[in-house]
């Protein structure tokens, strides 16, 4: 029998002890955001039934959901006249029951309607975990990778949305990120828009389009909505809209007055500014000087901008909708949202509103390790290394080793007797800072030698003296 090379397959990843350290710094600071705010931990099965995923992500979503085969002889139940069409459309149904979880936010949707008797209401939860999507690998683009969702349901409140701001803010700042835009729109002004053009049956062919502007500029934008059935006198008035400049208070003035025969567009600039307010109020005390807080807050505090050709999610938000990027690297969004009006409607339960984000964990481990900026805590897994000459070295640190773990320390003792170069090396390879040498001499005296890896100092110190210095 040959041998096979090993290799897993394109878009996932293995993570070694050293990424894994990495991505739980990651997980961790978000999620202690995430707890600040008063949102409580759930999870929810690697895999739905493929009846709840398929129909919430649009045609193209739909596509890129990975089915699981049936168990047993999964081909049994396909007609002949079945098979003989080719179209796996058809036979899917009969051979697939299952399928990996494409995001978090329609299990939570199920999960809500499943416990709905359970939960308190509104309902805070969070959801770090894996999912699935079967799209062509690239950069920054996986086929498998983590999601970190918060999701509020059963409240109305624009409260949760600029709380969404702050915690977006906070979470990004936390990791030492500081140059990144948190970008915000409303569906309710696409609409509009859509609207006073006389074109809203096409609101999606229009912001599918306009949502490309930075990729492939007017020009381009222009193209694909005249293939669409927009006309240019359409695009005439599209214009000022698309490129629409300015603070977010002059963006919104000029949208008052674009959008100013359009209800529905006009409640969805009152929603933005109901934010805003909130967002003024939320970040008022953080402001370093006696001046009134503004609707356009400067870089330094928080970069928050009305960006009218963001239009994610449009298949089921109804209301703000978010993005954000990092300036720095060139990379796609590293999170993003929204508020959905009826999400848990497609199970059943009618009229239960909720807006959620989601942190593309992924994509920032991407976006820190270009940088450089993880901490050197986030590179070592072990803090201090007890060295192992001989057999009554060995006895002797046993003890200390449990004291050492007691205390919070993480600490390994050096498995096997062996000179002292090899054990350094191990240290240096597992990046762990410290290493207690311990020999005849430390032994005699009850004193413990100290070595500071990366300066090369050594210091005699007591057993109680060294577990203070390490903690």
């Amino acid at each position: 029998m040959a041998n096979i090379k090993p290799a897993i397959p394109k878009g996932t990843r293995d993570f070694g002890p050293a990424e894994m350290v990495k991505r739980n710094y990651i997980f961790d600071t978000i999620k202690s955001v995430f707890r600040r705010y008063g949102y409580q931990e759930i999870q929810t099965p690697t895999m739905e039934n493929l009846d709840t995923l398929t129909g919430k992500y649009g045609d193209e979503g739909d596509k890129l959901i990975f089915k699981i085969l049936n168990s047993g002889d999964f081909l049994s139940k396909v007609m002949p006249d079945q098979l003989s069409t080719h179209n796996s459309q058809l036979v899917t149904p009969a051979i697939s029951e299952k399928a990996l979880r494409y995001d978090l936010t329609v299990p939570f949707a199920r999960y809500v309607v499943m416990h709905q008797n359970e939960i308190a209401l509104p309902f805070k939860r969070f959801q770090v975990q894996p999912v699935w999507r079967a799209d062509r690998p690239q950069k920054g683009r996986y086929r498998e990778f983590y999601q970190c969702d918060a999701d509020v349901v059963g409240s109305e409140s624009l409260l949760n949305e600029a709380e969404f701001v702050l915690i977006y803010q906070e979470a990004l700042n936390a990791l030492a990120l500081k140059n990144f835009t948190i970008k915000i729109n409303n569906r309710k002004i696409l609409s509009g828009i859509a609207e006073i053009i006389g074109k809203p049956e096409l609101i999606i062919d229009m912001t599918v389009a306009i949502d490309k502007l930075d990729k492939i500029g007017l020009d381009g934008v222009c193209k694909e909505l005249l293939e669409h059935g927009f006309t240019d006198a359409d695009i005439e008035k599209l214009k000022p809209v698309i490129l629409l400049e300015g603070s977010n208070v002059e963006k919104l003035s000029s949208l008052k007055q674009v959008l100013q025969t359009s209800s529905t567009g006009l409640k969805g600039i009152e929603e933005i500014e109901t934010i805003f307010s909130y967002v003024e109020g939320l970040t008022s005390s953080l402001t370093t000087d006696n001046s009134q807080p503004t609707l356009n807050p400067t870089p330094s505090t928080l970069n928050l901008s009305l960006d009218i050709t963001l239009a994610r999610g449009l298949n089921y938000y109804t209301g703000a909708i978010f993005e954000v990027k990092t300036n720095e690297v060139a990379m796609g969004s590293i999170g993003g949202g929204g508020r959905y009006d009826d999400l848990t409607g497609m199970f059943g339960l009618r009229g239960l509103t909720g807006v959620g984000i989601s942190f593309g964990a992924d994509r920032i481990y991407d976006v820190l390790e270009e940088l450089n900026l993880f901490p050197q805590s986030a590179e070592q897994t072990t803090k201090v290394l007890i060295s192992n000459f001989d057999t009554d070295a060995e006895r002797y640190a046993l003890p200390l080793l449990q004291q050492l773990r007691s205390h919070g320390i993480s600490a390994e003792l050096y498995p096997a007797q062996a000179k002292l170069k090899k054990q350094m090396s191990y240290a240096d390879a597992k990046k762990i800072p410290y290493v207690i040498l311990i020999g005849s001499e430390e032994m005699q005296r009850s004193l413990l030698t100290l070595k500071n890896m990366q300066t090369g100092e050594q210091e005699k110190l007591s057993k109680e003296e060294v577990i203070a210095r390490l903690s």
